[in-house]
């Protein structure tokens, strides 16, 4: 029976492995388990997300549901129908691949710029603060949920200071571009193998150390290499989950 099919898909994807938070983190970590199950592949691409189901699933009311569902469409990860409700939106590899290679383009060039500009002080501040929390939590034994989403929140600082730090209007609009593919944007750590996220973080460490340098020419090959890597993971990833379906 198809409808028992979507409930028994439904529960095995809302499945929280994190223990939920109370008060008012619920909401964000509501949006924050569905997103890493979005971006996993654990709802079937072009299925429907039914919020009274997710709500008795996981144990929270529609309201909770329905704003998290409105917030990742907002992020493209989901699309909203009028008559279907929302929708696991199906996004070619194709265009990931097209959207990680401009990424790596533009981020290149902006550590570049950030390079030759210099840092400021609050920047340099809130780029190391990144790389010592990555360090503090790639080296603790955390649940999974927990640590990807904290390493999300890292990620998106770190290239977002070296957007800012570029002092180009045009480049930063190329680079949210490429991020409305979400599988794209810093936030959205896709691929999360904890040795795998290690060594992108490892690149972080070295591309800072060129852009604190002013060594414009390695910061951006740094930088290229750096998103091009994650693009290879994702690919494999993506591969490896469309195979076992």
């Amino acid at each position: 029976m198809p409808a028992e099919a979507d409930r028994k898909r439904l529960q095995r994807a809302s499945q929280s492995p994190a223990p939920e938070p109370q008060g008012s983190t619920r909401s964000a970590w509501l949006t924050e388990h569905l997103r890493q199950a979005l971006l996993d592949g654990k709802f079937p691409l072009g299925s429907r997300l039914n919020e009274v189901h997710l709500s008795h699933q996981l144990d929270v009311s529609r309201t909770p549901v329905r704003a998290a569902l409105h917030v990742l469409a907002g992020e493209g990860l989901l699309r909203y129908h009028a008559n279907k409700g929302f929708v696991v939106r199906d996004l070619p590899l194709s265009e990931v691949v097209v959207a990680y290679e401009m990424r790596a383009l533009a981020e290149g060039l902006a550590a570049r710029l950030a390079a030759e500009r210099g840092l400021s002080d609050e920047s340099r501040r809130t780029l190391e603060q990144a790389l010592a929390e990555g360090d503090a939590i790639l080296s603790r034994r955390l649940n999974r949920e927990v640590q990807r989403a904290a390493y999300a929140n890292l990620n998106e600082s770190f290239h977002s200071t070296i957007h800012a730090a570029a002092q180009s209007d045009l480049l930063n609009d190329v680079v949210r571009a490429c991020q409305r593919m979400p599988q794209a944007a810093a936030h959205n750590v896709m691929a999360f193998e904890l040795a795998d996220v290690r060594e992108r973080h490892k690149a972080h460490h070295q591309i800072y150390l060129a852009v604190l340098g002013r060594e414009g020419q390695q910061a951006e090959m740094l930088m290229r290499a750096h998103v091009l890597s994650v693009k290879s993971s994702i690919v494999r990833s993506l591969a490896r989950r469309d195979g076992s379906t």
